[in-house]
């Protein structure tokens, strides 16, 4: 029994140090910059289903708006960073492309919240991602990406064609940079604390 005991508290005190894992989705339209971002904010390096564009794909996936393109995630991205010594996000970024998303109900499994992304120039791209997480309860935040620091619409611009809700919290910045990419991760941290807050407060 002595045996049973200091077993318990050895398996306990590890317990207690071992950081609580988050799983974020990175969700959004056809090149907006899901992989992108991913590839940034990852601490490892991410794990990528990217495959040429080919013939095959012309008139199926629309990358008019896109510049050069020539590659598309397949299934899905994946990456992982350390918020604190006591929570680790890791991330699934989703494909965009209609055809794929039949994987969105596999890969949204286990999700705490999700952040999807905007590009100005197809901001109609990002609705079906938005209908979704909303459908489904899922929080979110949006990131607008302005690509090389170009901003082509203010934020009351894109949050009245996205029609957001005005408890969505929203970021406009470039995704590919590292700093601006955590900085859409925390205030995704703010809005899943803030909303489970007020489940807490109407739940009896």
């Amino acid at each position: 029994m002595a045996f049973a005991d200091s077993d318990l508290g050895a398996r306990t005190a590890a317990d207690d140090t071992a950081p609580a894992a988050v799983k974020i989705l990175v969700a959004g339209g056809f090149g907006v910059g899901k992989t992108t971002l991913v590839g940034a904010v990852s601490e490892v390096a991410p794990l990528r289903t990217e495959e040429y564009l080919t013939v095959a794909s012309v008139g199926v996936d629309d990358v008019e708006g896109i510049g050069r393109k020539s590659t598309t995630t397949v299934a899905m991205d994946f990456g992982r960073i350390r918020m604190s010594p006591r929570l680790v996000v890791y991330l699934f970024g989703t494909p965009g492309q209609e055809r794929f998303w039949f994987m969105w109900n596999d890969l949204v499994r286990g999700a705490l919240g999700a952040v999807v992304l905007a590009d100005t120039r197809r901001l109609d791209t990002s609705f079906a991602s938005i209908d979704f997480f909303e459908s489904r309860r899922i929080p979110f935040v949006v990131g607008v990406n302005c690509f090389y620091g170009r901003q082509d619409r203010s934020e009351y611009e894109v949050r009245e064609a996205l029609d957001l809700d005005p408890a969505v919290p929203l970021l406009m910045g470039d995704m590919r940079e590292r700093s601006v990419g955590r900085d859409l991760l925390l205030l995704l941290a703010e809005h899943l604390i803030d909303t489970h807050s007020k489940i807490q407060t109407v739940d009896p």
